[in-house]
């Protein structure tokens, strides 16, 4: 047997790395189903909406922020061990708030900034591993590394809902910081990191893979300095205030228009959660096709048609139809954000780089709740759906950047140079 071959036998299996980070970022998208907690937080707490949501957009703020350096301390420590570390804060974050009664401000804090650290530790985690593990399936794997973040609130939207009414808003916190806590340091047991330029047994890159790739590895200063990380942190925001907004306030949104109760309005909050996985791998797996500007340019045209009629669904079963489409949208972005960065300023330090823009997590999970929660709903969704108009302009403007990298990839290719 070769060296090769050797060194190629004793490399962990990729695919269950894989499955325990989907597994991983099943418990840390439980996140999402925030909006079955907002009624029962407000009426806790005795606190305005606003108020109340503002705890998921903290912990979304700390998400983005942490996620921006958490590629670096991926690469300074390794997966494994900020994949722990981000189990237990979420975990115990978590456990705190069920403490935090009457004191809202405690809630922010351990819900909020601990929870929400830990959250982008393990999510930033998943991306920056995986993309070095499969450089044959970047769109696919970044697609299906988050699938499990958009889909966590599938099975905790329903099941938080039902503690609730049982064991009360507190009692609820503390069940399901354990179970997080448990799931994702587990998970994280099954961590490596990739060799250096590794890749699978008898795979080259195709030329179409060639072309759309960065000619050269940007470090995060590089990436910083160039207009191309500001226009996609820029996209990422705006497609990220549109879903944020909604999800922020799926449960209550869907009891004013149509009327149902707080547990079937948990329903909305499950098929959000489901499309927002779903979106993920399908939007990534299809960017590989399209290519990423004109996938994000499909995101925001649906989104435009899909913002402006919602405020006039009265039906329950039919507003699941456009929630399910913002699910969908939504979850496509984070699908396909990370290959495009990674295309743009090649894998090696993706992580770092696609951390760091994370941020805009932040500023459209700032915007789209408070924007949601401020003003009357309808008002809210039919601005959505202009913002989303407006911004289709984006995507334009990295295709144009992308088929000049393109062009220029091409060009070395056929001369033979590197």
């Amino acid at each position: 047997m070769s060296s090769s071959s050797a060194a190629s036998s004793s490399l962990p299996n990729r695919w269950v790395i894989a499955g325990a980070a989907f597994l991983m970022q099943l418990a840390l998208g439980a996140v999402y189903a925030w909006s079955v907690f907002l009624t029962p937080v407000m009426k806790l707490y005795n606190a305005s909406k606003p108020a109340a949501n503002l705890t998921f957009t903290l912990t979304l703020v700390a998400l983005g922020i942490t996620a921006g350096f958490g590629g670096y301390l991926n690469n300074r420590f390794g997966p494994r061990t900020i994949a722990t570390v981000a189990g237990l804060l979420y975990g115990i974050g978590v456990i705190l708030a069920g403490f935090s009664a009457p004191n809202l401000i405690v809630l922010y804090l351990t819900y909020g900034i601990i929870g929400g650290i830990g959250l982008g530790l393990g999510y930033i985690v998943a991306l920056a591993m995986l993309i070095k593990w499969f450089p044959d399936r970047r769109g696919f794997i970044t697609g299906l590394a988050v699938a499990g973040f958009g889909g966590g609130a599938l099975i905790t939207g329903p099941v938080a809902a039902a503690l609730i009414k049982s064991v009360g808003v507190e009692t609820t916190f503390i069940y399901l910081g354990i179970a997080y806590l448990v799931i994702v340091v587990a998970a994280a047991q099954f961590f490596r990191r990739a060799p250096d330029g590794f890749a699978p047994a008898g795979w080259t890159p195709s030329e179409k893979q060639q072309a759309v790739s960065s000619a050269r590895e940007y470090t995060l200063p590089e990436a910083l300095r160039s207009p191309r990380w500001y226009l996609l942190w820029l996209i990422l925001t705006l497609n990220v205030t549109a879903g944020a907004a909604l999800i922020s306030v799926a449960s209550p949104l869907a009891q004013k228009f149509t009327g149902v109760t707080p547990i079937t309005a948990a329903l909305i909050v499950s098929v959000i959660s489901i499309f927002n996985g779903v979106g993920r791998l399908f939007w990534g797996w299809l960017s590989d096709t399209i290519t990423r500007p004109l996938t994000f340019l499909s995101l925001f045209l649906i989104q435009v048609v899909v913002f402006a009629l919602m405020p006039s669904v009265t039906n329950f079963t039919l507003l699941l139809v456009p929630a399910a489409i913002v699910g969908l949208c939504y979850g496509g972005g984070f699908g396909t954000m990370p290959a495009f960065a990674a295309d743009f300023f090649g894998p090696k330090n993706a992580g770092t780089i696609y951390g760091a823009m994370l941020t805009a997590w932040s500023a459209g999970a700032i915007i789209g709740p408070l924007l949601i929660a401020s003003i009357d709903y309808k008002l809210a969704l039919y601005i959505i759906a202009v913002i989303m108009l407006v911004s289709a302009v984006l995507p334009l403007i990295a295709r144009v950047l992308a088929n000049r990298q393109a062009s220029e990839n091409m060009a070395r290719i056929a001369t033979g140079g590197r």
